[in-house]
C-alpha cells in the first residue's frame, strides 16, 4: 500500500501476495494442528480406541497386543459370538478384569466386570454398562466404549450383567 497525497492507494499485486501468505499460513497451521490431534488415540468424535477388553478380533492372537498373555488372570479369547469379535479374558471376579497394569487405562472412567456370556458358565472381562450416568445406556456404550456399541445383557441366567457390546452379538 502506498499513501499518496492523503488518499490510500493499493498496490494490487502486494494486497494479493499478502493474502496468499496469509492463507499459508493457516493451512500449515490447520494441518499441523490435525495431525497432532488425530496422534492421540482418538477417532473422529473423541471417542478411546479400544486397545484390550472389547477390541475386535478374529482370533484370541490378536487381543492385549502388548500384555503377555500369561500374566492376565485368564486365557485370552476372541468371543467370535459377538460382532466382529470381542477381546476378553476369563476371569473369576471383577477385579481379574484389571489386575495387570494397562488393561484398564480408558481416557474415560470405564468399569470392567467379570460376567458369564450366554449361558455357558465361562465368565468373561466385560465393559459395563450397569451405572451409565445420567445417559442412556446405549449412548453411553457409543460414546465411551466404541462407536455404535450397545448396552445389552450377558445372557448369563440370573448373574447376567449389562455390558457394552456391538449391535447384533
Amino acid at each position: 500500500m502506498r499513501v499518496t497525497a492523503g488518499l490510500l492507494r493499493v498496490d494490487h499485486e502486494e494486497f494479493y501476495m499478502q493474502i496468499r501468505r496469509s492463507w499459508v499460513w493457516v493451512l500449515v497451521v490447520g494441518g499441523l494442528v490435525g495431525a497432532l490431534g488425530g496422534a492421540c488415540g482418538d477417532d473422529d468424535e473423541g471417542r478411546p480406541i479400544l486397545e484390550y477388553v472389547g477390541r475386535a478380533c478374529t482370533a484370541a492372537e490378536q487381543c492385549y497386543p502388548d500384555i503377555d498373555h500369561a500374566e492376565l488372570p485368564g486365557a485370552v479369547v476372541c468371543l467370535a459370538e459377538v460382532q466382529d469379535g470381542y477381546c476378553t479374558h476369563h476371569c473369576a471376579v471383577d477385579a481379574d478384569c484389571c489386575a495387570v497394569e494397562g488393561t484398564c487405562d480408558f481416557e474415560a472412567e470405564l468399569a470392567v466386570l467379570c460376567a458369564p456370556f450366554q449361558s455357558t458358565g465361562e465368565r468373561y472381562c466385560f465393559i459395563s454398562c450397569e451405572d451409565p450416568g445420567e445417559m442412556n445406556a446405549d449412548d453411553y456404550c457409543g460414546r465411551w466404549a466404541y462407536p455404535g456399541f450397545i448396552c445389552r445383557s450377558t445372557g448369563g441366567g440370573s448373574t447376567n450383567r449389562r455390558v457394552c457390546v456391538p449391535p447384533g452379538g
